[in-house]
């Protein structure tokens, strides 16, 4: 996951508001205007950073640490804009899988596999998460490091609380990054990260840090950005704390009968392995998981393209990322990490551009489906839809949306 627009000029006026407002332990968020103060987002921002201060005393965090952590806050617009343009997450699977799977990935993946072996051990032997799946998130997060983002941290997570989309997620965040300021574990001026206020080589928020952070080399602290061993054992340990299951597969490619129930496919529908065996389902290579497993077939471009079967384990891997899409591809990229081939892409039907595919969803929500947006991201919601309005009409019911039943609709 992941610059300098509309910041607010620092110094005076602010910091001696968020002074007082540390000072002053009886004031709540009332403090702040009466926008925020009802919906815990928007408004005036210097308001808003007086509210957080208020709170974060109320809350039992000393007046002088408050004053220091907000003293420097400033609105980041480019973090607006950020978030406001994800247009990697409109990409098909197969663009998005090609585009970041590259050769160099899984050349350093093998260098970094070889190179932190011992480490890499010791992460499975205590955690249960397998190499390949760690290795698969520090090099999409991260480039193994290399790339970890140049927002200020504390700048992005106020801001992103600010902003009214998702306040209920970015708030607590702000809270906790001031815990890890506590701790000696941030620098609200020097820290920095993602746009969305994740640190370090595998991108956690702060909360993650406080309640899944791993002391991974010795040396008293957490420091994700720097230490490899911190950065993996946090990474394997907040996999666990999402119910992570040793030793069990959590993705793999297999080949679908042309006679399966395509309403049946997607993550809403499970079956144990044996099940869908007997409906026809292989393996394209080596055998199956365990015959008892609970699994879903996922059909990312639909009946034509590629298929993998998801076991309980991969359900775990989109608490780390909800987007399908950069999930199979994560969870597929550990595998060929651990030596699977490069998968079929098949034969899909073509799919529909950014345009077409908001054009789509508002045709959706006309007929009162939740899409949970129009964005032009093929998300959870959207599929859904599409499978209902595909059976609808008698057609494949794969939750691929193609230009005919956007024609039809």
């Amino acid at each position: 996951m992941d610059r300098r627009a509309g910041r607010l000029a620092p110094g005076g006026r602010r910091t001696e508001a968020i002074r007082r407002a540390a000072a002053a332990a009886t004031l709540a968020i009332a403090a702040a205007s009466g926008a925020e103060a009802q919906s815990g987002c928007g408004g005036d921002f210097d308001a808003f950073v007086q509210g957080l201060a208020s709170e974060a005393v109320a809350r039992g965090h000393g007046p002088e640490t408050v004053s220091r952590f907000f003293s420097g806050v400033r609105q980041d617009a480019a973090v607006i804009r950020a978030d406001r343009s994800q247009g990697i997450f409109q990409r098909n699977f197969i663009d998005f899988s090609r585009a970041v799977i590259s050769q160099n990935r899984l050349a350093n993946g093998a260098r970094n596999s070889e190179r932190h072996a011992a480490l890499l051990d010791e992460v499975e032997r205590r955690y249960g998460v397998s190499r390949g799946v760690i290795l698969a998130f520090w090099a999409l997060e991260t480039d193994y490091g290399a790339v970890q983002g140049d927002f200020n941290t504390v700048n992005a997570l106020v801001t992103l609380a600010h902003d009214c989309r998702r306040p209920e997620l970015f708030r607590p965040q702000v809270f906790a990054a001031l815990a890890l300021f506590e701790r000696g574990d941030l620098d609200p001026a020097t820290t920095t990260g993602a746009w969305a206020g994740e640190i370090g080589m595998v991108q956690k928020l702060p909360r993650d840090i406080l309640e899944n952070g791993v002391d991974g080399d010795g040396d008293g602290r957490v420091t994700l950005k720097t230490s490899v061993p911190d950065a993996l054992f946090s990474g394997a340990n907040m996999l666990r704390d999402l119910g992570w299951r040793p030793g069990e597969p959590w993705l793999q490619e297999i080949v679908v009968p042309p006679t399966l129930d395509w309403s049946e496919t997607g993550l809403h529908a499970t079956r144990s392995v044996a099940d869908w065996a007997a409906l026809g389902v292989r393996a394209r290579n080596g055998a199956l998981g365990r015959a008892s497993l609970q699994s879903s077939i996922l059909l990312p471009m639909g009946r034509n393209g590629p298929a993998f079967i998801a076991y309980p384990n991969f359900r775990v891997l989109l608490e780390w990322n909800n987007s399908l899409t950069y999930v199979i591809t994560a969870a597929y990229f550990a595998t060929r990490l651990e030596g699977a081939p490069i998968y079929d892409a098949g034969a899909p039907d073509p799919g529909l551009g950014p345009e077409e595919m908001e054009l789509l969803q508002r045709r959706l929500a006309a007929r009162g489906h939740d899409v949970g947006g129009i964005d032009g991201i093929l998300g959870a919601m959207t599929r859904a839809a599409v499978r209902a309005e595909q059976q609808r009409l008698g057609l494949p019911a794969d939750a691929w949306p193609t230009r005919e039943l956007l024609d039809r609709l």
